[in-house]
């Protein structure tokens, strides 16, 4: 019985061949983008799943009350890991501390590279369970030992043995290779961890570090742990609370609230706001989720549709089965097979589309997602998508069809009903009202990006570069370098900073100052500059004045910008003086002595950080900030500076990144959503016009010679293309109506999320409305004049 069913469904197929290649390539298209959505979303949501120990490895966070403003991290103090160890202990297996992700410079005999990694305790490689490929996994038993990742051993050592031997870290400490791990693939935390470094190492050469020991309002490091068994993250939560509030009347103003925060919510759910969790990447994953339905839901429509316009087609052979002794579940399950062969070829090519678009999808979305060719899950899910999809396409036009009386229709006298065209009409309004919505949603998408983008960032980013410089070979030639880029002419100014200039490393509190509030919590973000930072920017002073070599006193120095003036409470900030309130060894005091143009250093959709550009006093940097020529090229500058910078620095590999580059980073994420909501859109429109062609094409047959009579009797091919065109422009407009408040709620909310945010015009609701009603226009007008000029003999020769 099946057999014949698809028999008579193949039939029916090549039968009509227009209506076939509308349906498949239809589907196919709403398939394609439901399985890319389905993969992405699969490789979001297994993040971090290559570490095995997930469910039971946290961070440690914490919440401070600023004024009133909770803000949560995961920057916590170094007493912390003593306090923990010493009454907490038994609630873990591994506590260990680690710095930032750091770029290091390594180097064996003649090679040099940079690579990033952290420093950390020896419990890591363990509680991570790295796959260790040579060597041991307690590895960094030895102060002098460091553990490197299989590509970075690969490039430094080629095919030598790595164990045992011996790598120079920023040219100045000897370090023993340990242990070679596995690289830890893309979508997982610490994927760019090349190397692990003793935390020992860490302070015995960071004096800092080492002064941290007992300091608990120095918030520089990170901690990460594994739990126990028989313990829970809420549990361990509750019990750590109030650790660092305890530890002193002075940390304790802040309200600082100490809180586990599992691993595998770091990715999809590490945004807060005001000490809750608020979610983060998993709204991404639903919006696309929401997508693929709707965009599958589009071609399903397009299914229903035709299959129904073609009813008066297969009305008599719905007859004569009936009365030859059919039951309507038999007549439902042909249908219903005739659909699932539809939607089986549709997957083949849907999964054609995919493996041609993969690559490219790759690229866009920053992914490297593979085709799951042996997942066994993959293909019973791809199953089940496959009966689903038919059902969902498929029940409609079987119950429809198999409900047509055999009297009616072998007597001749079958037609459809006043409203039989109804639920096409109402499923086109469903369409075009997605499409629209769609297009709404992805023109304020791509607005606020390009609001953020225009936004002043205070500075000049053109023409601007900066070279990292974490080695200790450039500590203290900062002005030897300077000189001699200068000198070279391919840098008109150049200044070091402990921060790059896209990002801020470091907040400070802790201050003193005349006219303070009482009782009042401040928190500012903190860079060390050389005197020349603002020209090598081309910040504008807007009080006072700039750092200044002729001055002595101004090693005592600092400039703010506009945003900390108002924070401050300063109406007349210059000559005020910062005293750090630590109650042992403070810092000296410093004075204002200029206030910059607030400069964007961190979000660009979020207000500027009240800031604090301090004197360097000390000649240690991070980053050197050089402005080129802008008389000379850029590859020939760059050139210059290469040289000049191995001739100071040969053992070393020159790297520099533009700055407008790293600021332009800062929109990837809301700019692969709109180039992704912008190609999902367009296959959207494309399937919903292919659907209105069909149809457009089905009510042109049926009034065939409803139209040659009405060109006999004088109509123009506008009245013809008006009368065939009118019901379906009416059908958009009503889809405008309801997309336009559903689209504005929606992404009115969306914008709420961003405190800089673009203003919702009402030429954007217009320009989809319009763009949605010409598309509908063209894409019926090709159908429709068709109709008009064809030959009214032809069709009413039999008459």
């Amino acid at each position: 019985m099946l057999k014949n069913y698809l028999k008579i469904a193949w039939r029916n197929l090549l039968k009509n061949k227009a209506y076939t290649i509308i349906n498949i390539g239809g589907l196919a298209l709403g398939m394609a983008v439901t399985l890319i959505i389905g993969l992405w979303m699969e490789d979001e949501l297994t993040y971090n799943s290559y570490f095995s120990n997930r469910e039971e490895i946290a961070q440690i966070y914490q919440s401070e009350n600023f004024n009133g403003t909770i803000g949560t991290g995961p920057a916590i103090p170094r007493p912390l890991e003593k306090a923990l160890r010493e009454e907490y202990g038994a609630n873990f297996k591994h506590i260990v501390m680690s710095s930032w992700s750091t770029s290091q410079y390594l180097e064996y005999m003649e090679t040099s590279i940079s690579r990033d990694g952290n420093f950390m305790q020896s419990g890591a490689p363990q509680m991570l369970d790295l796959n260790i490929l040579k060597g041991e996994k307690d590895g960094l038993r030895d102060i002098n030992s460091i553990m490197l990742n299989q590509s970075t051993a690969h490039v430094l050592f080629g095919n030598e043995d790595p164990i045992g031997k011996i790598i120079t870290v920023n040219s100045e400490s000897p370090m023993t290779v340990t242990a070679v791990y596995e690289d830890i693939p893309v979508n997982n935390s610490f994927k760019h961890l090349s190397y692990i470094v003793p935390w020992d190492k860490y302070v015995a050469s960071m004096e800092w570090v080492k002064n941290s020991e007992d300091n608990w309002g120095n918030n520089s490091f990170q901690m990460f742990v594994q739990i126990a068994e028989n313990t829970t993250m809420s549990s361990i939560s509750a019990a750590i609370k109030d650790v660092k509030k305890e530890s002193g009347e002075d940390i304790a103003e802040f309200d600082p609230q100490l809180f586990l925060f599992p691993m595998q919510e770091w990715y999809l759910r590490g945004n807060f706001e005001n000490g809750k969790q608020v979610g983060g990447r998993i709204k991404y994953v639903w919006l696309f989720g929401i997508i693929g339905v709707f965009v599958l839901l589009l071609a399903c429509i397009n299914f229903m549709n035709l299959s129904t316009a073609r009813s008066e087609k297969r009305a008599k052979e719905v007859g004569v089965r009936k009365s030859i002794g059919s039951q309507r579940g038999q007549l439902i399950s042909q249908f219903l097979s005739e659909s699932f062969l539809v939607v089986m070829l549709a997957f083949f090519m849907a999964v054609f589309i995919v493996l041609i678009s993969l690559d490219g999808f790759n690229d866009l979305s920053r992914k490297s997602i593979e085709f799951p060719w042996g997942s066994i899950n993959f293909w019973g899910i791809s199953l089940i998508f496959v009966l689903l999809t038919a059902l969902l396409a498929g029940s409609y036009p079987a119950l429809y069809l198999s409900s047509f009386k055999p009297v009616r229709v072998l007597k001749g006298t079958f037609r459809a009903g006043k409203y039989a065209s109804m639920p096409r009409k109402i499923l086109v309004v469903l369409q075009f009202t997605v499409s629209v919505a769609f297009i709404i949603g992805t023109v304020i998408v791509m607005q606020q990006i390009n609001f953020a983008k225009n936004r002043p960032v205070g500075y000049d980013k053109e023409g601007l570069i900066q070279v990292p410089t974490f080695s200790e070979d450039f500590t203290g030639k900062y002005d030897l370098m300077r000189s001699e880029f200068l000198a070279s002419g391919a840098a008109i100014e150049m200044s070091a900073s402990s921060s790059p200039t896209t990002r801020v490393w470091s907040n400070r509190n802790g201050f003193d100052w005349e006219g303070k509030p009482e009782g009042f919590q401040e928190d500012l973000a903190w860079t060390d500059v050389s005197p020349e930072y603002a020209k090598s920017l081309n910040l504008k002073i807007i009080k006072g004045r700039d750092f200044s070599r002729e001055f002595a006193s101004d090693s005592a120095a600092i400039l703010i910008n506009e945003t900390a003036m108002n924070y401050m409470g300063l109406t007349n900030p210059i000559g005020v003086l910062l005293k750090d309130n630590a109650p042992t060894d403070p810092d000296p005091p410093v004075k204002i002595i200029g206030v910059v143009e607030d400069m964007v250093a961190q979000s660009p959709y979020e207000p500027v950080k009240q800031a604090v550009y301090a004197f360097n006093r000390e000649d240690y940097t991070n980053f050197y900030n050089l402005r080129l020529n802008p008389k000379q090229s850029t590859s020939q500058n760059l050139a210059i500076i290469e040289q000049v910078f191995n001739q100071h620095f040969p053992g070393l590999p020159f790297q520099y990144q533009f700055i407008d580059e790293e600021y332009g980073k800062k929109f990837a994420a809301e700019e692969r959503v709109g180039r992704l909501s912008g190609i999902f859109t367009a296959l959207a429109i494309l399937i919903s016009c292919l659907g209105l062609f069909g149809l457009t094409s089905f009510v042109a047959e049926q009034r065939t010679k409803e139209i040659g009579v009405r060109k006999v009797l004088g109509a123009t091919v506008f009245n013809v293309w008006n009368m065939l065109s009118k019901d379906f422009l009416k059908l958009v407009i009503i889809s405008c109506f309801i997309a336009v408040p559903i689209a504005y709620y929606v992404m009115n909310g969306w914008l709420q999320e961003y405190p800089y945010r673009v203003i919702l015009k009402w030429w954007i609701f217009a320009l989809a409305m319009m763009g949605a009603m010409l598309v509908t226009v063209v894409t019926v007008s090709f159908q429709a004049i068709r109709a008009a000029k064809s030959n009214p003999i032809k069709s009413l020769r039999t008459e």
